[in-house]
């Protein structure tokens, strides 16, 4: 029996097209609130450089 390429091929496609759109959800999640995510907290002071 040979393999079935084009079957292998689609379920590659479906399982990129399913990642892409995983990738896009989380995007557009965290757009909608990126300040609770990328800011510090306001009792922690910046990191000071060593001089």
């Amino acid at each position: 029996m040979k393999p079935n390429y084009q079957y292998e091929k689609r379920q590659r496609e479906m399982e990129k097209k399913k990642k892409k759109a995983e990738k896009e959800q989380k995007k557009a999640a965290a757009a909608e609130a990126p300040p609770a995510e990328t800011s510090l907290p306001a009792d922690t002071p910046p990191p000071q450089a060593d001089q």
